[in-house]
């Protein structure tokens, strides 16, 4: 399978739209985009993101259903870690220091605890 680090911007919106989706007609994909180019536009970039290997569609009535192929755990695991190689050195660490840095920064007492209970696990066994 390709790698997503390949798409471009319009692909990448696209897949972004059949994750939330999970899957979704041509329609709905020039629905969910801004700035929308054409439905014959869609339609050939989600038969390229289909060549590509990102994407397999299936018939629907009179549409087609794009999906992606990735499961959206698996495509979160491998962006992740190509955002903490290339930003913070492949450090967890250092990314998570950024985000509680960020005046944006959300986090709940639930978040933390449960950020706990994952490091106090990992810790358990041996990573």
């Amino acid at each position: 399978m390709s790698d997503f680090s390949t798409l471009s911007r319009r692909e990448r919106q696209i897949m972004e739209i059949l994750y939330a989706l999970d899957g979704a007609t041509v329609m709905q994909v020039v629905a969910g985009l801004e700035n929308a180019p054409t439905d014959n536009a869609v339609r050939r970039l989600l038969q390229i993101l289909e060549e590509k290997g990102h994407v397999q569609r299936h018939k629907a009535g009179r549409e087609f259903i794009y999906r992606p192929i990735q499961s959206r755990k698996r495509a979160g695991e491998r962006a992740l870690k190509r955002l903490l190689e290339t930003f913070f050195e492949g450090a967890l660490d250092k990314a998570f220091a950024v985000h509680l840095g960020s005046k944006d920064a959300r986090i709940t007492d639930a978040q933390l605890d449960r950020m706990m209970d994952l490091i106090n696990e990992a810790r358990q066994k041996g990573r």
